[in-house]
């Protein structure tokens, strides 16, 4: 395997590389401790932790992702394939299934239909790929894949948001993980967007993540299937709600996350930009707030002491509206969009009187 610490392997690869080795120790291949996996874009050489074949006709081999320079969950999680070669009896030369710990799909909007497991295309693609040239003239192999760990892993993913229950997926376009990969974590996020189609979910709720979902499922009239997770790539999501057509959303979240957006800022990501103090201190000012109190905006740490200081000089709600404002413009100039903004505090207390009250009763 590639010793360079930035870049590691798809769990589709892992699979693969282990549908490999169980297939040539049946076909009594001694001593199976690396295999060459052809991928989307080159040839890996992938370390087999266990092979062993366990009839004349069936063997299973186990391999694990290796840690490379990412909070990848499924780093060091074993993976298990269990290929039984038999006759051939129909078209499929490589017949493909899930086991333990890998998820079935129960929502419409993946790439994979519903009740089927979440292999996703691009592995099954790779599987039948290395596989299939090996194979005995008149005999098919049915692969299983599982990830003993893999339920209870999948509680750290967006699986279970999706649909996705009993287990992980088993992921990858190109064969391979690049360190803090935003293309990967995109990818898992955007299908949010399509599950809530696909399952005709109107009236959705954007949030930045899991404390926004908490506070809008308290605050809001809505269920969970409504509320999609931006994460902080905040104008990524909602340039791909614009191309499906969702034009009026909610946008919820805590004041220290969305107001960045008032000021252009469609990445909130702390390393990426931050404003949050002269976005505050504009809007101050725009609302009649003294220099000398701009000033003491302006060296607080949070937003939270931020609001306590508007609070103490009663103009923290038309602050706060004149911020909302200034975001659902922002969007407008960037997407053809129509935000109802929610402001709120980690309590989940409303900032701003200037949307459309969806409160619970």
């Amino acid at each position: 395997m590639t010793n360079d610490n930035y870049i590691g392997v798809t769990t589709g690869t892992i699979a693969t590389a282990c549908s490999l080795a169980a297939l040539d120790a049946i076909l009594d291949t001694p001593d199976i401790a690396c295999v060459k996996v052809e991928t989307p874009k080159k040839t890996l050489d992938i370390i087999i932790d266990e092979c062993k074949k366990v009839s004349q006709d069936k063997a299973y081999a186990v391999a694990h992702k290796n840690p490379y320079n990412d909070p990848d969950v499924t780093v060091d999680l074993a993976i298990v394939s269990t290929v039984e070669l038999f006759d051939k009896t129909g078209e499929d030369d490589v017949v493909i299934t899930g086991g333990e710990g890998v998820g079935k799909i129960t929502k419409p909007g993946l790439q994979i239909p519903v009740g089927d497991y979440a292999i996703n295309p691009v592995p099954r693609r790779m599987i039948v790929k290395n596989l299939k040239d090996k194979l005995p003239e008149g005999k098919s192999v049915k692969v299983t894949i599982s990830i003993p760990e893999g339920e209870r892993i999948a509680k750290k993913t967006m699986n279970p948001k999706l649909g996705i229950v009993g287990g992980i997926s088993v992921l990858g376009t190109t064969g391979i993980a690049r360190s803090m990969s935003s293309d990967a974590y995109k990818n898992s996020i955007v299908t949010q967007l399509d599950v809530a189609l696909a399952s005709d979910i109107g009236d959705l709720v954007f949030v930045p993540g899991n404390i926004g979902e908490k506070l809008a499922l308290k605050k809001l009239n809505v269920t969970k299937e409504q509320i999609v997770q931006t994460g902080n790539y905040v104008g990524f999501m909602f340039e791909e709600a614009e191309k499906r057509g969702i034009t009026e959303f909610t946008f919820f979240g805590h004041m220290g996350k969305l107001i960045k957006v008032a000021g252009g800022l469609f990445n909130t990501k702390h390393a990426v930009a931050d404003g949050r103090r002269e976005i505050m201190v504009a809007h101050a000012g725009i609302c009649g707030v003294g220099q000398k109190d701009l000033q003491r905006l302006f060296d607080s740490k949070t937003t939270d002491d931020m609001m306590d200081i508007l609070n103490e000089l009663d103009v923290s709600v038309e602050v706060s509206n004149s911020i909302a404002d200034a975001i659902k413009d922002r969007c407008k100039q960037r997407f053809d969009l129509d935000l109802n903004v929610f402001l709120v505090d980690m309590e989940g207390n409303f900032l701003n009187d200037n949307m459309e009250i969806i409160t619970k009763k």
